[in-house]
């Protein structure tokens, strides 16, 4: 089994390691913040002091990471320690342009480089159940596939370079606006007095039925926002998805509407809550019966 090297333990990179580790990998784990190496040290994980060295004990190295600077300054601080032969996964989600600026430098020294955004929350993390979206050579994606195994279910190789977080952007379009329908769907239904529970149960059974009717429904009834995707992100993935609509010359009108909600909720200090918050808006801005 190849060694991995795991930069970004955060919400979802701290899972996704485990799995790793349960699946028998041998990983060496780096992040800004201490206490999330010491924890997976104590899981297994091997604890490295700088970027140089999980590159040098690592045969491919992978980021979860927040955004496309983030990305780029780790790459430059993992090229001391690349060799010819290595294999980059960045599991982020970033700009596309970012994404293939990366593959032709990496390419030039002989490493190859793939683009693996995912989705799937926090839970997907933890259940390894997350879908992932590959961009690079089928070549790469061949060897990665195995490790991409241990992480996630929906493993589809998309397309070239870049084709991994364009696939992603078109999944945050549609994950936000059905967040922003459900919020409007279960507040319309506990403004007219009828159970919002029971309207989510029965809209579970019918054409509307998805997996954020079923996850963001259940926080949204809960009146719970303990982050499994920060709203702060997903605004962050939205600015990609309306400056790559800009960019090729199309309307993204309803991406628009819902990163206005966004702007609004994380203007009143509410962007660390998940993005299934959205909801709290909704209540603000009806009248009250």
């Amino acid at each position: 089994m190849e060694r991995l090297g795991f930069i970004g333990l955060g919400i979802m990179g701290k899972p996704m390691v485990r799995n790793l580790l349960k699946a028998g990998y041998a990983v060496t784990v780096f992040n800004r913040s201490q206490a999330a190496i010491d924890e997976l040290a104590q899981a297994g994980a091997n604890p490295a002091t700088s970027l140089q060295q999980v590159a040098e004990q690592s045969d491919i190295v992978i980021t979860c990471l927040p955004d496309s600077p983030d990305v780029e300054a780790v790459v430059q601080g993992l090229l001391k320690g690349l060799r010819s032969g290595m294999l980059f996964i960045d599991m982020s989600t970033i700009a596309a342009a970012t994404s293939k600026k990366i593959y032709a430098e990496l390419q030039a020294r002989g490493i190859q480089a793939l683009d693996a955004p995912v989705s799937g929350g926090d839970i997907g993390a933890q259940q390894g159940t997350l879908s992932i979206m590959v961009g690079g050579e089928a070549s790469a994606f061949d060897r990665a596939l195995p490790v991409l195994q241990a992480m996630g279910k929906n493993i589809v190789h998309v397309g070239d370079s870049g084709a991994g977080q364009i696939t992603k952007a078109c999944n945050q379009i549609v994950v936000a606006m059905t967040v922003q329908a459900v919020a409007e769907a279960l507040t319309l239904a506990k403004k007219s007095g009828v159970d919002p529970a029971k309207v989510r149960d029965a809209l579970l059974g019918g054409f509307a039925q998805s997996r954020v009717l079923e996850v963001h429904g259940k926080r949204i009834l809960e009146n719970s926002f303990q982050p499994g995707f920060k709203l702060d992100l997903h605004r962050k993935d939205m600015n990609i998805v309306l400056q790559t609509g800009r960019e090729l010359g199309v309307p993204l009108l309803g991406s628009s509407q819902v990163t206005m909600l966004m702007d609004a909720l994380i203007a009143q200090g509410k962007g660390g809550l998940d993005n299934a918050a959205i909801s709290l808006l909704y209540d603000l801005l009806s009248t009250q019966n």
